[in-house]
């Protein structure tokens, strides 16, 4: 609110009062109040306002909308930066994180992860170090049902072959392309990009039948001594 500061000049002439009324803010924002105080006229009172606002003023008030208006914006901008962040975050954490994974392996050497009741399927370092390099990947289409122990794909070396079976029962619901494209994966990368497939489980009982990594490490321990 305004508070405006009263000056007063009398008009003899026409027996009225000029009354300034000023803003102590701005030297050039101000009213004029005219009040007819002649009696023939039954003291009607007659009221005229007059503001004008000076240039700086008017700058001062377009500053204002501008930071406004730039101050919504950025606040705009960083709630997506944040979100953003929060999201490479999460991602990074994911990708690079130490904590261990819980695969579980079957006695053909294959390894699952079970993930919401979705298992991504693959075969073991073990596996594709016997194979040697893999030039051929022939992998379940997705919609296809498997009992555990089934065979559902296969995999071919320059010097070997080598079917791969369901480690659970289920319905495939993806397939690794890159691999298909690209079957030197298995090699590089059998526990990360090198993954063959994912199957919906159907009956998560069967888990219990499977390995884990320290049972699996010992099982092949155990395989090699039998090989000598």
């Amino acid at each position: 609110m305004l508070h405006y500061s009263l000056r007063r000049r009398e008009s003899t002439k026409f027996n009225c009062t000029r009354a300034c009324v000023k803003n102590p803010h701005d030297d050039d924002a101000y009213a004029y109040i005219i009040s007819n105080s002649n009696p023939l006229v039954h003291s009607i009172v007659t009221v005229r306002v007059s503001v004008r606002l000076s240039v700086k003023t008017i700058r001062t008030m377009a500053l204002q909308r501008y930071f406004i208006h730039a101050s919504k914006q950025y606040m705009s901008r960083c709630c997506v930066l944040q979100t953003n962040l929060k999201q490479s975050y999460c991602e990074l954490r994911h990708k690079y994180s130490t904590k261990p994974v819980a695969r579980q392996y079957t006695d053909r050497h294959e390894w699952v992860v079970i993930d919401n009741g979705v298992g991504t399927v693959g075969i073991s370092k073990y596996a594709q170090e016997a194979l040697g390099d893999v030039v051929f990947a022939q992998l379940p289409e997705p919609g296809a049902q498997f009992k555990a122990g089934d065979e559902c794909g296969a995999l071919e070396s320059v010097k070997a072959a080598s079917e791969v079976y369901s480690p659970v029962s289920g319905t495939v619901t993806e397939k690794n392309k890159n691999v298909e494209d690209k079957p030197g994966l298995i090699n590089s990368s059998c526990y990360d990009e090198g993954w063959l497939f994912k199957i919906s489980l159907s009956d998560n009982e069967e888990i219990k039948n499977l390995m884990s990594e320290e049972q699996y490490n010992k099982y092949l321990e155990t395989d090699v001594e039998k090989d000598h």
